[in-house]
């Protein structure tokens, strides 16, 4: 029953317009304006808790610190209360009046200031508050302040006025009744908003029901003590928040406070979803302030190289967009992003150091990240780089080792840290080009997947140490006395390779004697520098330019070798087999390296060199 004669405002014409963006362009969804109402009251209960501390005269105290939801799928309404501090006639005017009187320049130079200082608009009865006329054909606010002597008031509008009107019997807080529009009727319905409230409400610290049932019943874990959480609650948490099967591989719970406030809970998974063929993995660590869902999938606020993680970001420093959904300071989202990478990058260098097998397991799995991001990821490739881990020509098979392990082992004269790059270890140790490097105690690292020549090419260099492939064709090596008994003179090569030329022709751009075999005959190096075999093979795969252009080969031969030898000899005495089997020590040094792109000349070769066995 009202006690006063209802007064009514109209909105201005500019302050409709304000109105009319803050409905239709500034919320990309509807539904969330059950966010937006649920943050309020959850701030409006806070706010009650810290007066509970300092006021002893506090109306309806008796009132549980919750939220309420109810909703009437016949009636079309959608209600929220909370017993929070609730508001007086004129902080009604004040908050929910606040477009309708501040004229619209004063409107905006308060956004302003609100993202400028980080008091944000969070919480409080304003924009947030407007969302509602997304879903409202009107719209009723019940309030009574916690000052006792205060009446309260019913607040009303269908977005074009409002009125304020004395009301009796009214608890404290506020009560938001929102008639919806018919083509939103569907948050009429409970399951719907139970969905909602599911998705971005389910870590809120006060209780809410929804149709008398309590909603939020997983704890915002990651703003509570890791000695007071139990294993059982971080893997439900994972489970809940990352809608996971398996428990998680790896947990990191930290706090911040310099130079943000920050409480992150992060999980690696138990498998990596793009190995085994789902795609790219969207971002999976959401993003909260105080505890209400800014964004589910941040794109910026973990470099890509991270989008493997799981968990929740929460950041009280963060000031927001009025929506919520964009954030309005890129250089605090930034300094998020640095301060996170950095310690999720620390804790990786602990489990390597301390849990040897545990940190392999995950880089089996997850290596390929940690290679994508020192490849990409400049600010952090130091570290990055300190984490890849390679097999090597000194490791067992399956066996892997780091970069700094491989610089330890290195003599005093080595300026290089050398690798191979091949499908699989037996390849890489049947080819030719391990022999130099062996018959000279030089390890190197073999590399399996695509994009560790990428990777490779990137980092450059560890340590002072520079990544240097051993097939690459400008390959410098310290000389090694090499046995002249049996071999070709210096004058017999000479010749031969001179032969090897004019036979080969255009297949060949050089012949010449290897400083770098020892047990094959002879092994191809592609004369492009600029190109290396492997990555030849990746552009003609993917149909780029360079992958088509003409193949240009160094051969290098070793005198020592009989099948070299033979056909020194051949060359005078079968002119014509000589050629073939020119032609077949080049096909044979091109599949070893890779580069062999038409076999069908060489099997018919084959068959010709047979029929004068």
């Amino acid at each position: 029953m009202a006690t006063d004669t209802p007064q009514t405002f109209e909105f201005q014409a500019e302050i409709k317009q304000l109105l009319d963006i803050v409905i239709h362009s500034l919320y990309t969804e509807k539904e969330i304006f059950v966010r937006e109402l649920v943050s309020n009251g959850s701030d409006a209960l806070e706010k009650l808790r810290h007066l509970q501390l300092t006021e002893k005269d506090i109306f309806d105290d008796k009132a549980e610190l919750e939220i309420n939801i109810t909703t009437d799928d016949k009636a079309k309404t959608f209600t929220i209360q909370d017993f929070g501090v609730g508001m007086t006639r004129a902080e009604l005017v004040e908050n929910l009046g606040t477009i309708a009187h501040s004229g619209s320049k004063a409107f905006l130079k308060a956004l302003g200031e609100s993202g400028q200082k980080n008091s944000g608009l969070i919480g409080q009865f304003g924009v947030g508050f407007y969302s509602a006329f997304m879903v409202a054909k009107s719209v009723k606010v019940y309030s009574h302040s916690w000052r006792a002597a205060e009446p309260g008031h019913v607040w009303t509008s269908d977005g074009s006025s409002y009125t304020i009107e004395e009301v009796a019997d009214l608890r404290r807080g506020s009560k938001i009744v929102v008639e919806l529009k018919d083509e939103c009727s569907e948050f009429s319905q409970e399951y719907r908003v139970r969905e909602v409230l599911e998705r971005y409400s389910a870590f809120v610290s006060v209780p809410i029901t929804l149709n008398g049932k309590r909603v939020n019943t997983v704890q915002a874990l990651w703003l509570r003590g890791k000695n007071e959480i139990k294993e059982e609650e971080y893997t439900e948490f994972y489970k809940f928040q990352s809608h996971a099967f398996e428990d998680p591989r790896l947990r990191l719970h930290f706090s911040a406070d310099a130079p943000l406030s920050i409480h992150a809970l992060l999980f690696v998974p138990k498998e990596n979803p793009e190995k085994i063929g789902f795609g790219r993995s969207e971002p999976g660590v959401a993003l909260y302030c105080r505890k209400v869902l800014i964004d589910a999938r941040p794109k910026d606020l973990l470099p890509e190289w991270l989008r493997f993680l799981k968990g929740v970001v929460d950041s009280e420093d963060l000031p927001l967009n009025i929506s919520r959904e964009t954030m309005q300071d890129r250089a605090l989202i930034e300094k998020l992003n640095r301060v996170i990478s950095k310690r999720f990058l620390k804790f990786l260098e602990e489990e390597a150091k301390n849990r040897v097998d545990g940190y392999n397991d995950f880089y089996r799995e997850f290596g390929i990240y940690l290679k994508e991001g020192a490849a990409l990821d400049h600010a952090n490739k130091d570290q990055l780089t300190k984490l890849l881990r390679f097999e090597s020509s000194l490791t067992e098979k399956g066996k892997t080792t780091s970069l700094a392990d491989y610089i330890s082992r290195m003599g005093t004269d080595q300026k290089d840290i050398y690798y191979l790059i091949g499908p699989n270890r037996e390849a890489i140790e049947a080819g030719p080009y391990l022999e130099g490097l062996k018959s000279r105690n030089l390890e190197v690292l073999f590399c399996y997947e695509s994009v560790d020549e990428y990777v490779m090419n990137n980092v450059r260099e560890f340590e002072g140490k520079k990544l240097t492939a051993a097939d690459h064709a400008d390959l410098k090596l310290s000389d090694l006395p090499q046995p002249t008994e049996g071999a070709l003179s210096e004058g017999d090569v000479k010749q031969l390779s001179t032969w090897l030329k004019e036979t080969l022709g255009e297949r060949v751009a050089e012949v010449k004697a290897s400083d770098r075999l020892v047990d094959s005959p002879a092994l191809a190096l592609n004369a492009d520098k600029s190109m290396s075999p492997h990555l030849r093979r990746m552009m003609k795969a993917m149909q780029k330019d360079g992958g088509e252009a003409p193949l240009r080969i160094n051969l290098e031969i070793n005198p020592r070798h009989a099948v070299i030898k033979h056909l020194f000899g051949l060359q005078g005495a079968a002119p014509e087999k000589a050629k073939l089997v020119a032609e077949q020590v080049l096909d044979n040094a091109l599949i070893s390296a890779g580069l062999l792109e038409d076999t069908n000349k060489m099997v018919q070769r084959l068959y010709k060199l047979l029929e004068s066995v």
